[in-house]
C-alpha cells in the first residue's frame, strides 16, 4: 500500500505528526464457550498487522464486511481496547501510553451509541460538554442550537433516551460530536438501520463537521455509496487485513474494475453483500 508523501517543510521545522498513524497495529480475541460458559482455548484475529496513515483534515473510508474488523479499529483507536501488538497514535499521541490525551481530541460515533438512558438528550449532551472542560453557560443555548441541526424534534428534547428510536439516539450522538469539536472523528456504521431520509441528513451533517471544524474522519462502513460519497480515500479491509487503501479511481485502475462494488469483490474474492458468518469483532468474544 502507497503511504502518505509528506509535505515540504523549511528546515529546522519539526513536522507535525499526522492525525492518525497506525503501525502493525494487532488484535485477538479468544472465543466464549457457550456451553461451559468459559473462555475456550480457540482464537480468532480481528486485525492482522494493520498500518496506515491519515494527515489532519482528511476524510478516510474503511470498507468491509461484518467480521472485518472495522468495529475493532474503531475502538483501539478510541482505547476501548487494548492492542495486542503493533501501535496506533492519535496526533502524535499513543493510544495505550497517551490514552487521557487521545480521548480529548477523539469522538466515536457508532452503531451502539452509548447513553445515559435514562437521562435526556440535552442532560446527556450536557454531560458530554462537562466532561471535555466546558462551562454551563457556554452550552446553554448552544445545546439547543446543535439539537436542531441535526434534526432533533424540539418537544421530544426532555425524554429519556430509551424512550428514543435509534435514528432520533444517532441524531443526538452526532450532536454530541459537534458540540465537542473533536480533532479525530471516529464513525462506526453511523447510518446502519436508519430510514433513507435520517441516513441523508446524517451522511449531509458529516460533511458540515468536516467542513466546519476542519476534523479528520475515520469512517467504518459497509456502504459501498457512503464511502464513495464521504471519503477522499477508501480501505478494503477483509478478515483483519487492510487491502488497499486508495482513492475511489486509483482502486478502479488497480482491480480494472469499473465500480468499487467491482473493485471489492477483485481485492476479497467475495460478493460484498455475502455477510461474513461471524459476528463483528468483539460482541461475541472477549478479549
Amino acid at each position: 500500500m502507497t503511504e502518505v508523501q509528506a509535505v515540504p517543510i523549511e528546515a529546522g521545522r519539526r513536522r507535525p505528526p499526522p492525525a492518525v498513524a497506525v503501525h502493525e497495529l494487532r488484535k485477538e480475541f479468544r472465543r466464549k464457550d457457550r456451553k461451559r460458559r468459559r473462555l475456550s482455548r480457540r482464537t480468532r484475529v480481528a486485525l492482522d498487522g494493520v498500518s496506515f496513515t491519515i494527515p489532519r483534515g482528511e476524510t478516510v473510508a474503511i470498507l468491509g464486511q461484518n467480521g472485518s474488523g472495522k468495529s475493532t479499529l474503531v475502538r483501539l483507536l478510541s482505547t476501548l481496547l487494548l492492542p495486542d501488538g503493533g501501535s496506533a497514535e492519535i496526533l502524535g499521541y499513543d493510544v495505550v501510553s497517551d490514552s487521557r490525551a487521545v480521548r480529548r481530541l477523539v469522538n466515536r460515533v457508532s452503531v451502539e451509541a452509548s447513553f445515559f438512558k435514562k437521562m435526556s438528550a440535552g442532560e446527556n449532551l450536557s454531560y458530554a460538554a462537562r466532561y471535555y472542560g466546558m462551562t454551563a453557560r457556554t452550552t446553554r443555548d448552544r445545546i439547543p442550537a446543535i439539537l436542531e441541526r441535526v434534526g432533533f424534534p424540539p418537544d421530544r428534547r426532555d425524554e429519556p433516551m430509551e424512550n428514543l428510536s435509534r435514528g432520533m439516539q444517532q441524531k443526538v450522538a452526532l450532536a454530541r460530536a459537534l458540540l465537542t469539536s473533536p480533532v479525530v472523528l471516529l464513525l462506526d456504521e453511523p447510518t446502519t438501520g436508519l430510514d433513507p431520509r435520517s441516513k441523508l441528513e446524517v451522511q449531509e451533517f458529516i460533511r458540515e463537521i468536516r467542513s466546519s471544524h476542519d476534523s479528520t474522519i475515520l469512517l467504518c462502513t459497509h456502504d459501498l455509496a457512503e464511502a464513495e460519497m464521504l471519503a477522499e480515500r477508501v480501505g478494503i479491509l477483509d478478515r483483519g487485513q487492510l487491502l488497499a487503501l486508495e482513492t475511489v479511481a486509483e482502486l478502479k485502475r488497480r482491480y480494472g474494475s469499473q465500480t468499487l462494488e467491482e473493485a471489492f469483490f477483485a481485492a476479497t474474492g467475495r460478493e460484498f453483500e455475502a455477510e461474513a458468518e461471524e459476528e463483528d469483532d468483539d460482541r461475541e468474544v472477549f478479549a
